[in-house]
């Protein structure tokens, strides 16, 4: 029987197979066309096939979107997809199974999820008087409200800008002054630090917080929601409208607004979640990605939910490398998602103690993950770890898939939504091996998963366009079987002595030494080579006391037996720490200012 239609599945894509425990309609015409033969999939497999496609190949012959004029993640997915459980075709799995630091447990159906989603829609409509378009900053760690909120603003047409809980007064005050929020949802601890900057925001019209007590000029969210109906009409929002507003990073400069569609990530994430973490509705999903970042959307809402998977939530104030691994051997988690950052500090921890029985599927993304933590992982575990490139920007843009040889280090191939290559300044596409620029063709057509624009920043945006092709501003390389190197952000490349040198080779090279914890290379001047690559390096606490100058030339001799000699760093300076974005991506270019800026003051 074909439970219902759901128009945005206008999909075109078979179910190549899905896990034979899973849900009894889901490859029954659910969403009208997923009518494929399903195979076995065996969850002790530690070498599992993919499941909702055949190889690479076959995967971008099937991808195909169609966008409707009419669009709402919320009505157009997640609705049906509390239809299909209602109608006994989608199992006992969550939607959203959240565990708090004391262990409590909160498990939503997509039903539930509907539920208290209207109500929450209903005081952002009643109480805050949002209308559509009306910009709501949500600043709140991984609590279930979070997932609400998101939900609700789709539901009202209200466009959400969340923020991570790290922020200080000083980014709230530029946040609510270049957003121009009518409304801010927070919680306790971030509730003085807004009101010490509200007085210079005109815009905010209500503030809303997740408290148990009562706070003068606020409303509180609990006592709303007790007095919400549950009765809520979806906006009729288009496709092109606004959905929401993530801040950049703030790697090479001041985070910009980068706006998505209710298209973009709602439609465009399907190649996320059906390719890249190839879920199905059985699987239970968990991201470790702050709340305040795209990356939280990307993987722990539209990836999962239009797959109809379980989104798993901890709040984690402090990431534990002990806990995390504990987390993963208690709970039934088939996919997990982590940055570089954390599967380095996993693999240094004692893994081979834990078993993973429901594990299936490892994906890493933010930055590039260095070849010796994917070993290590492996060995560890018997998990490969596949790699993912992407920005707030866009969605995956490349990756390496399920039944893909992996290559450690590489990126993976391009994505099935977008035509990938790698162009010189005049846009000519460059041969394998030739470094360049990594874009994104976007003529004839634009693909729907790219960002609308750097609100109020017309400049910016436009420098993202050269001729037919969107400029991800990053640099790489492409090989002669199509997989993708990336060398660094176009800011961060080194030339010295006619070599183009890329960060991230030096800093991996690096981290295979056993002193290394971390490091960053950035360009530092030089008299006769114009720049010379230094790296600034963190030292592990059985290395700090060794004599500096010897351990300064055992890294350099290392890193030119690991890499091209002319790549090693000619100048080395220990640190305790290097600086980040709130995000914990390293601000090189934080550090080439200071380089510079030394070099100039010395004249």
């Amino acid at each position: 029987m074909n439970v219902l239609n759901i128009p945005f599945h206008l999909l075109k894509l078979p179910v190549r197979s899905v896990n034979s425990s899973c849900l009894s309609n889901y490859n029954r015409g659910a969403f009208g066309i997923l009518k494929t033969q399903v195979k076995p999939f065996f969850s002790n497999s530690k070498n599992c096939s993919p499941k909702n496609f055949t190889d690479y190949e076959s995967m971008k012959q099937e991808y195909k979107l169609e966008v409707p004029e009419y669009f709402n993640f919320a009505s157009d997915v997640l609705d049906k997809w509390s239809e299909i459980e209602k109608a006994g075709g989608r199992g006992s799995n969550p939607a959203l199974w959240w565990l708090s630091r004391r262990g409590q447990e909160v498990k939503w159906s997509f039903q539930d999820l509907g539920q208290h989603s209207r109500k929450v829609a209903n005081i952002l409509s009643d109480a805050c008087n949002l209308q559509v378009s009306d910009r709501v900053i949500v600043i709140l760690p991984a609590i279930p409200e979070w997932w609400l909120l998101n939900v609700a603003c789709m539901r009202t047409g209200a466009v959400v800008i969340p923020g991570t809980s790290q922020l200080t007064a000083t980014d709230i005050l530029h946040r609510l002054q270049v957003s121009k929020a009518k409304c801010i949802i927070t919680n306790e601890m971030l509730a003085d630090s807004v009101e010490s900057v509200i007085s210079k925001c005109p815009s905010i019209k209500s503030k809303v917080i997740l408290s148990n007590k009562y706070r003068k000029g606020w409303m509180n969210f609990h006592e709303l929601y007790r007095n919400a109906s549950s009765d809520h009409t979806c906006a009729k929002t288009k496709s092109l409208h606004p959905m929401a507003i993530f801040f950049t990073s703030g790697t090479t400069g001041a985070p910009k607004m980068t706006l998505h569609t209710h298209c973009s990530y709602g439609i465009g994430l399907t190649v996320n979640g059906r390719y890249w973490l190839d879920l199905t509705p059985s699987d239970v999903m968990w991201n470790t990605s702050d709340t305040g970042w795209a990356k939280s959307a990307w993987s722990s809402i539209f990836s999962p939910w239009i797959q109809g998977a379980c989104v798993f939530i901890q709040n984690i104030r402090r990431f534990n490398p002990q806990h995390i691994l504990e987390i993963l051997s208690k709970y039934p988690i088939t996919t997990f998602c982590s940055p570089p950052t954390a599967y380095r500090m996993l693999v240094q921890s004692d893994v081979s103690k834990y078993r993973f029985p429901n594990l299936q599927h490892c994906v890493s993304a933010g930055e590039p993950i260095n070849p010796e933590v994917m070993e290590k992982w492996k060995e560890q575990t018997g998990l490969d770890i596949y790699e993912g490139y992407g920005q707030t920007e866009t969605v995956l843009i490349c990756g390496t898939f399920k039944g893909m040889k992996l290559k450690p280090g590489s990126m993976g191939k391009p994505s099935p939504a977008f035509n990938v290559q790698v162009i010189d300044g005049n846009c000519n596409v460059l041969p394998p091996g030739v470094e360049g620029e990594i874009a994104i063709s976007v003529k004839p057509t634009r693909p729907l998963n790219i960002f609308s624009e750097y609100i109020d920043e017309p400049k910016q945006t436009a420098a993202t366009l050269r001729g037919d092709y969107y400029l991800t501003g990053d640099r790489g390389q492409v090989d002669e079987d199509g997989y993708l190197w990336f060398m660094g952000r176009a800011d961060d490349i080194m030339l010295s002595s006619g070599y183009r040198i890329g960060p991230f080779e030096v800093e991996n090279a690096l981290i295979e030494h056993p002193a290394v914890v971390e490091s960053a290379v950035v360009s530092s001047p030089d008299p006769i080579r114009g720049e010379v690559v230094k790296a600034f390096v963190i030292l592990a606490p059985t290395f700090t006391s060794q004599d500096p100058d010897k351990l300064i030339e055992e890294l350099q001799e290392h890193v030119k037996k690991i890499t091209a000699p002319y790549k090693y760093p000619r100048k080395i300076e220990f640190v305790k720490e290097l600086p980040k974005t709130i995000s914990g991506k390293i601000r090189r270019i934080e550090l080439r200012k200071k380089e510079w800026e030394k070099a100039l003051k010395l004249k």
